[in-house]
């Protein structure tokens, strides 16, 4: 199912909403349209031919057998103003996670070390921020730096960012920054309110005309309809252009937030949500991201199948478990997969 590509693109639509859409300067990955009928025809069809057609997607683009591995380090804990249903880390639920203060770049270098040493290829920092302050810009400038210094990739998820701050993180040598638009937009409000879907797309927008490449997905698994989760990759799909980084979460559900105790998603509509993700987005890394402790080896290797294509790989996703990094060896041996090399 191919898509023309726009010439001008300024929205996007779900339904009855529409949100601007960041237009960036040059990139190799072109945006194409993507109605939200098209996306969810694709999440309505036959399993086996919506893998088929994710297969055919990944390989098109990507060696099959290759997959990308990421380590996330929280470099600071907890205490976050926002009311994200889903975080341990707000400050307004009880879930046991203590707030602590802003790592120390030593600490930051030595987790990307063990991250390095161990065989990941990016490394990404995570702050539970609303925005990050302009006093701890300089800070984490110094981090970027010194980790892209190892030979890693760099990725940090601060928050809102200004103009300058993205800038800023571009010229320390950042390569990624991380913004995830959660959900779609006539499901946001019921998990968010303390930031506005614009406020993401604004920040996106930034991140681009900075010259930053996005690393950019959702949650899955938060009460949400399939036509939400479609809602979902049309607005990922749509950004012009769409990110180089399309992490797909499972929902972690932790004791105290307003999330826990919801029903599961079934795990086969969340194979379908990482192919999805590949037909639509077919130039960029799928992640497999949080959430993978609880499904089990067969699962994940559908979601491989799927077209995934990158995990977060250590024993931790800032506050959640991940499975440990022996695991994931063994598991990708298993597979016949093996982890990417930096060119």
């Amino acid at each position: 199912m191919s898509r023309p590509e726009l010439e001008t693109p300024h929205v996007t639509k779900t339904h009855s909403l529409v949100f601007q859409v960041p237009v960036a300067p040059e990139t190799s990955i072109a945006a194409q349209t993507w109605p939200v009928e098209d996306v969810l025809a694709l999440f309505d069809l036959p399993f086996n031919e919506l893998i088929f057609r994710a297969q055919q997607a990944h390989r098109a683009h990507f060696d099959p057998t290759e997959v990308e591995l990421a380590t996330l380090l929280s470099i600071k804990t907890g205490g976050c103003e926002e009311d994200c249903g889903y975080c341990p880390q707000a400050a307004r639920y009880d879930t046991g996670v203590v707030a602590k203060k802003l790592l120390s770049t030593e600490e930051v270098l030595e987790a990307a070390r063990a991250a390095r040493d161990s065989g990941a290829t990016r490394f990404c920092m995570g702050a539970a921020w609303r925005e990050p302050k302009d006093r701890d810009m300089e800070k984490i400038e110094e981090m970027v730096s010194k980790v892209k210094a190892l030979g890693l990739e760099t990725c940090a998820t601060l928050g809102m960012l200004k103009n300058d701050q993205a800038q800023r993180l571009k010229n320390a040598g950042l390569d990624y920054y991380n913004h995830n638009l959660d959900t779609a937009p006539e499901f946001y409000n019921n998990v968010i309110s303390t930031r506005q879907y614009s406020d993401r797309l604004d920040t996106l927008g930034r991140v681009r005309e900075a010259g930053l490449k996005v690393c950019c997905g959702g949650i899955v698994g938060m009460g949400e309809s399939r036509v939400q989760r479609a809602g979902l990759i049309v607005q990922l799909a749509n950004l012009n252009p769409y990110p180089e980084s399309v992490p797909i979460n499972h929902l972690v559900q932790v004791e105290g937030t307003p999330l826990h105790g919801l029903a599961p998603l079934d795990p086969l509509e969340f194979v379908r949500t990482i192919a999805v993700a590949r037909v639509t987005m077919p130039k960029a890394r799928v992640r497999l991201s949080a959430g993978r402790r609880q499904m089990g080896e067969a699962v994940q290797a559908m979601c491989f199948l799927a077209g995934a294509n990158s995990i977060f790989y250590g024993d931790k996703l800032l506050t959640t478990g991940n499975p440990d990094a022996v695991d994931d060896r063994a598991l990708l041996a298993k597979l016949g997969l093996r982890a990417r090399e930096v060119a």
